[in-house]
């Protein structure tokens, strides 16, 4: 399975797959797990054939949720899921397992051929309206090194949908997901879902590590050239049509913008 690279000529961009309801999750309808895979599979072909670097898998619709999954189902169902897409697609392949299950889902990477995830609250201590959540670096690295494996990290810093719990300031956070905590890549996102981030926020987090930083939301065809600074984009509310699937249209438009992003 291919690795996720960053790209030297324009941002990465990467395309997100908001699963059903799955096993385990108190809005699960029942359906069978071949229509699961079914639904995956499409919409993952979608945003390659769009021309997206690559997919993340996400958990999106299984609210209200935990601080970390402990349902077997739901992490049998997103391992199934995981490894279908995986062998259908030949773009890289992530999974975010929320609210913040890194450590799982970095085993569900490792063991289904995936190569990367991204987590939430990945090294700082966040209050959402699940609660308190904990950090999970020392986790997902332990992780990996029972696994003998490496899977990319991507750590959001002031993740939306929560406030830090700490008065440290973004620089320092994203400096210490990086250096402490080992994460390979940053994400800045907005307040909430869709939302869109300062630009601001992202410049400052580009210029305090030596690390790629993303934007987890809020971007679309209208705004990328204000984030030209970052090294990539995570891309799922604005792709998707009104019965939450990609809408190959909307995917492509976003691919020709990004392509089309003017540099000085």
């Amino acid at each position: 399975m291919p690795t996720l690279k960053f790209r030297d000529d324009r941002p990465t961009l990467i395309g997100v797959v908001h699963l059903p309801p799955l096993p385990g999750s108190p809005r699960y309808s029942g359906v069978d797990i071949n229509t699961l895979v079914d639904f995956a599979v499409r919409n993952a072909r979608a945003l390659e054939e769009a021309g997206f670097d690559a997919v993340i898998l996400e958990n999106f619709n299984d609210y209200p949720f935990r601080p970390r999954v402990r349902e077997v189902e739901t992490i049998a169902a997103m391992s199934i899921i995981t490894r279908e897409v995986v062998r259908d697609v030949t773009i890289p392949v992530g999974i975010n397992l929320l609210r913040n299950s890194g450590p799982e889902a970095a085993a569900i990477a490792i063991v289904t051929g995936a190569s990367f995830i991204r987590s939430n609250a990945f090294c700082e201590t966040i209050v959402s309206p699940e609660g308190i959540i904990e950090p999970v670096a020392r986790e997902v690295i332990e992780v990996m090194n029972r696994l003998s494996a490496k899977v990319m990290v991507l750590a959001d810093v002031f993740v939306k949908h929560a406030s830090p719990l700490h008065r440290m300031t973004l620089e320092d956070v994203a400096r210490d997901c990086v250096e402490r905590a080992l994460a390979d890549a940053i994400v800045v996102t907005g307040p909430r879902t869709g939302e869109a981030p300062d630009p601001l926020l992202v410049r400052r987090a580009v210029k305090a590590v030596n690390a790629k930083v993303l934007v987890g939301s809020g971007v679309n065809p209208s705004n990328v050239n204000d984030y030209k600074d970052a090294h990539g984009f995570i891309v799922g509310t604005y792709i998707k049509d009104e019965e939450g699937q990609v809408d190959i249209a909307k995917a492509r438009n976003m691919v020709s913008a990004v392509r089309a992003i003017k540099y000085p």
